[in-house]
Formats: C-alpha cells, sequence, structure tokens
C-alpha cells in the first residue's frame, strides 16, 4: 500500500535504516522503520499487520 502524501508530509524523515532504528528504540514504544515510496526517506510506523516482528530475548 502506497503512503499518502500527506501522511509523508506529516511524518519525521530519517536519512538511514539505522537513524530510524535509533529513533524507534528511544522512543519506548514498538516502532518499525519502513522507506517510503513518495520521498524515498525513512519514516517509522507503529502498524505490525502482516509485518515480521523482531524476536524479544
Amino acid at each position: 500500500m502506497r503512503t499518502r502524501q500527506s501522511i509523508c508530509a506529516k511524518k519525521r524523515r530519517f536519512a538511514s535504516e539505522e537513524e530510524a532504528r535509533a529513533a524507534a528504540e528511544g522512543s519506548g514504544l514498538l516502532l518499525l522503520p519502513y522507506c517510503c515510496d513518495r520521498c524515498a526517506a525513512f519514516h517509522l510506523t507503529s502498524r505490525t499487520k502482516g509485518k515480521r516482528l523482531p524476536r524479544t530475548r
């Protein structure tokens, strides 16, 4: 599913996946980075439906 332009404009952009992951870990929430098909930057999402989640140790 494509990211709507209005949603992309509201979200914070990260230059790399590593930068987005670091921000997600610091938030205390379950957030996953993804590459936006609109701006080619990385955003964070809380949606997990149909996604593989990292294993917790």
